[in-house]
């Protein structure tokens, strides 16, 4: 008897939960809140208009009808039109009032557009969403620029100042020296060039959308102030309103159709499920029960020894993260730091042998350009990483000022080894080390780009590297890459579009424009996409970007020589192709058409990672030609040729950064 308990302390609060919810059904149905419109735009929930029942739609969502017209009010207290509403898609349309008459004229809002109800929806530019912006600006003296659009004489008032218009991302926050912001109202789209017709652009308004509100948050929120009145004379005042504010917070919850016909039709039949469960628990499942609960004790007992290797494999899942090992491992594992493999600014690397056996390569840090972050951001980025074109942490070692890190042998180093050459011509043969044939360099470039996606979409955290570069992509016996060296790496989460950073970080010659000046777009995963775009051109031409001694001038750039051979080749195409005095095969052809693509000036324009293996894995005839990626202006070419040719006479990075060893 002891047992059934149970079922019935179960059953009994369910059941009244069904009552309660029916008796608030039928204390809702009072509240049905009749439709209402306001010219040719029909209120229903969210939406309510100023003096609708109390319970009718949402106070968030209030409209005012002024002369058959809706109006919203921002939280500036700006007053917009509605013209149209999508109950399906949660978007309506808002146009600012001052936009309204049919005059050339303007009356511009005092404030932007500020809501905590609506936000306002933006274009897509390569999977990303912009809001754009018209700024207006007051001018002291004209301005000659195809982004500045002169606005009618209305705005100017009486004084002689011009007022001009730009759309940009954000709002427009670098305005002309001679100008500056009244205020800016976001737009659909942007002006293109020679189209000066903004009023046609302002009155066609723009495209906000609302979130459902959760409905038994809502329902709090709309009967909290009941509770207001439950401190009475009496506790049977307080008992009263209590039940009062119940009924009404469960009719709010429970006042929807599909719940109304689950309660009116399945109430009956749930109830005498509920009484033919009770029955059954009782007289069967409580004698069922026991019997189990015998049958689970003596499996328990006989399966003890295997729980002790559950609880060892366990434990041994848990140890497959990095190892902390002693100095005087590191010591031993390296035989007193015998075999030294490299030199840089942040130490120096040794190889060694874990239990005298499996090779490793242990980096010891401490050198002039060293930093504690840099040793953070190794153990907390790739602690747990485990792909293979990343390169493993196997262990570390933290005793006061020695610190280590012990990574898996690659027993052919670094990429650089084998795609640079010694010697000017452009083929980039080395004859002391061994030639990747273009199968090969295809194969590792794609291997880079899905080490180097998995750091962007295959952790729980986006891993932003920040310093993409041959000698960072390390080889193994087999010529599989693996990236490494994620001594500047950053954590961001997946859904994070903007990532702060406190200073430019990573290897000239590589670095986003973005990370230099953010005119050229926000910090965000496009930036690694960059600098792997920057490397696959200098797997394909088989030399650094930036060659002083390259042949002519034309080819001290490669990324502008390529460009202009492919645009060349494909302007002349078949037999006429063979007219141009160079050979490019299909690997270099792809290699580099995927490479621009990637080095575009502007973030939005770079494909993702994702993408980027796509093309890797498909030809030359999936995807189009890319846009001229560099600068128009052949002086400012040249400047960023010359920042870029910085790097082959110095062994710093930019801002004090250590390049590291080559």
């Amino acid at each position: 008897m002891a047992i059934s308990i149970p079922s019935t302390l179960l059953s009994a609060p369910l059941l009244l939960l069904l009552l309660l919810c029916h008796a608030a059904l039928l204390l809702g149905k009072s509240h049905n809140c009749p439709p209402s419109s306001c010219g040719d735009i029909h209120i229903r929930s969210p939406f309510r208009l100023i003096g609708d029942p109390d319970g009718c739609g949402d106070r968030r969502f209030e409209l005012v009808c002024e002369g058959n017209r809706a109006v919203y009010s921002d939280s500036h207290s700006e007053k917009y039109l509605v013209t149209k509403i999508s109950y399906k898609s949660r978007k309506l349309r808002l146009m600012y009032t001052g936009f309204s008459s049919d005059a050339n004229c303007l009356h511009l809002p005092d404030h932007s557009f500020k809501s905590n109800t609506f936000h306002i929806m933006g274009h897509r530019c390569h999977q990303q969403h912009r809001i754009l912006w018209a700024s207006f600006m007051n001018c002291t003296r004209e301005v000659e620029s195809q982004e500045y659009v002169a606005v009618p004489n209305c705005l100017r008032g009486s004084s002689s100042t011009t007022y001009v218009v730009v759309v940009n991302d954000n709002s427009y926050n670098n305005p002309k020296n001679s100008c500056s912001i009244l205020t800016t109202v976001p737009v659909e789209k942007s002006l293109s060039p020679g189209d000066h017709d903004v009023f046609k652009l302002l009155r066609k308004g723009f495209v906000v959308h609302w979130t459902p509100r959760h409905p038994v948050k809502f329902c709090w929120e709309d009967n909290k102030n009941i509770l207001a009145t439950l401190g009475g004379p009496s506790l049977v005042y307080k008992i009263v309103n209590a039940i009062s504010f119940g009924l009404q917070f469960l009719s709010c919850v429970c006042n929807n159709k599909a719940l109304t016909v689950v309660l009116d039709v399945l109430l009956a039949p749930v109830l005498r499920y509920l009484i033919l469960a009770s029955l059954v628990a009782r007289l069967i499942l409580a004698p069922l029960c026991v019997f189990g609960f015998l049958l689970l004790n003596c499996w328990r007992r006989s399966r003890a020894p295997e729980d002790a290797v559950e609880k060892f494999l366990r434990n041994q899942q848990q140890s497959l993260s990095p190892t902390r090992y002693a100095y005087s491992d590191i010591v031993a594992m390296t035989g007193h730091f015998r075999e030294k493999l490299g030199q840089g600014g942040f130490g120096a690397v040794f190889k060694g042998h874990i239990m005298g056996t499996y090779p490793v390569a242990v980096k010891l840090l401490g050198g002039s350009n060293f930093h504690g972050q840099d040793f953070i951001n190794e153990v907390a980025t790739i602690g747990r990483i485990h792909h293979l074109n990343v390169v493993r942490l196997l262990g570390f070692c933290s005793e006061g000022s020695k610190r280590a890190l012990v990574y898996e042998f690659m027993p052919n180093g670094s990429l650089d080894r084998y795609i640079f050459s010694s010697q000017s011509n452009r083929s980039g043969a080395c004859s002391s080390r061994r030639r990747l044939s273009p199968r090969k360099l295809n194969e590792i470039a794609l291997g880079v780009a899905r080490g180097i996606n998995y750091l962007h979409t295959g952790c729980h955290m986006q891993i932003l590297h920040f310093d993409i570069k041959p000698h960072n992509v390390l080889l193994d016996h087999n010529f599989t890459p693996k990236v490494s060296d994620f001594g500047l790496a950053k954590l961001c989460p997946k859904d994070c579009s903007l990532v702060s950073v406190s200073a430019a970080r990573g290897t000239i010659g590589y670095i986003a424009p973005e990370l230099i000046s953010r005119s050229f777009g926000s910090i965000s995963y496009k930036s690694d996409v960059y600098s792997f775009g920057m490397l696959l051109l200098e797997m394909a031409g088989r030399r650094r970007n930036v060659d002083q001694r390259a042949e002519n001038s034309s080819q001290i750039y490669y990324p502008s020589w390529i460009y202009d051979q492919l645009v060349r080749l494909q302007e002349l195409g078949g037999a006429e192709a063979d007219d141009i005095n160079v050979e490019i095969d299909e690997i270099e052809r792809k290699l580099s058409m995927v490479g621009l693509w990637c080095i575009q000036m502007k973030s939005c324009d770079r494909p993702s990672m994702s993408e980027v293996v796509e093309m890797l894995e498909g030809d030359t005839n999936s995807f189009d030609m890319p846009p001229k990626p560099f600068f128009s202006s052949p002086d400012t070419q040249s400047d960023f040729i010359m920042v870029s040719c910085m790097q082959q006479s110095s062994s710093i990075g930019l801002f004090g950064i250590s390049e590291r060893e080559r």
